[in-house]
C-alpha cells in the first residue's frame, strides 16, 4: 500500500512510502528519517503519539487534532505550523522551534520543555506575544510545574530570570519597557487561567 504526505497548499506529494497498514506515523517517521521537509504538509488528525520526529521540518504544517502525545519533537523546526485541537500531552518539546505556530486549543499538559520541567494542566497553559523586542522576535510563556517559564530565542527560564537578562541587555530602553508590559500581561493571564 503506498501512503502519500500531501501539501496543503499545493496539493503535491512531498512524501510517499510503501507500507504493510495504512499507518501515517510510519510514513511520517520514514520521511524524518531521510531528513525530507514536510513543510506545509497536510497530517490533520494524524495519530503520531510516540513518534521521533527530531529535527523535522514540519513549518506550516497543519496539525489541527493530531495525536502527538509522547511525541519526541527535539529540534523539530514547527514555525507557522497549524495545532489547534493537537494532543502534545507528555510530548518533548525541548529545542523544538515553536515560533508562530499556532497553539490556540492544543492540549499540552505533561509536555515536556526541558528536564524536569512540564506544562502543567492548567486551562490556558501558554500565552503568545509576537513582534516584540530589538529583533521583533516573539515571546512564549507557560505554566508549568515549576512557575511560569518563558522562552525568547534561546532563552527559556523564568521571569526573574528574564528580568535579570532584560535589565542587563536593555536597561530601561525601549525594548526593555516593551518587554516589562508584556510581562504585566502574562502574569495577569497566568494568574487568571491558574488552576
Amino acid at each position: 500500500m503506498k501512503l502519500e504526505i500531501k501539501c496543503r497548499y499545493t496539493d503535491s506529494v512531498l512524501f510517499e512510502h510503501d507500507a504493510k497498514d495504512n499507518s501515517i506515523k510510519i510514513a511520517v517517521t520514514a520521511a524524518v528519517e531521510k531528513k525530507v521537509s514536510l513543510s506545509g504538509a497536510y497530517l490533520s488528525g494524524a495519530d503520531l503519539s510516540g513518534a521521533d520526529l527530531s529535527g523535522a521540518d514540519l513549518s506550516g504544517a497543519y496539525l489541527r487534532g493530531a495525536y502527538l502525545s509522547g511525541a519526541y519533537l527535539r529540534g523539530a523546526y514547527l514555525r507557522g505550523a497549524y495545532l489547534r485541537g493537537a494532543d502534545l500531552s507528555g510530548a518533548y518539546l525541548s529545542g523544538a522551534y515553536l515560533s508562530g505556530a499556532y497553539l490556540s486549543g492544543a492540549y499540552l499538559s505533561g509536555a515536556k520543555l526541558a528536564d524536569g520541567l512540564e506544562v502543567d494542566d492548567s486551562p490556558r497553559p501558554f500565552f503568545y506575544i509576537g513582534m516584540i523586542g530589538s529583533e521583533s522576535g516573539e515571546l512564549l510563556a507557560f505554566s508549568t510545574n515549576k512557575g511560569i517559564y518563558l522562552k525568547r530565542g534561546c532563552f527559556l527560564g523564568t521571569v526573574a530570570e528574564f528580568e535579570a537578562a532584560l535589565e542587563k541587555k536593555h536597561d530601561g530602553n525601549e525594548h526593555g519597557k516593551e518587554y516589562a508590559a508584556a510581562l504585566v500581561l502574562i502574569k495577569l493571564h497566568f494568574k487568571l487561567w491558574k488552576k
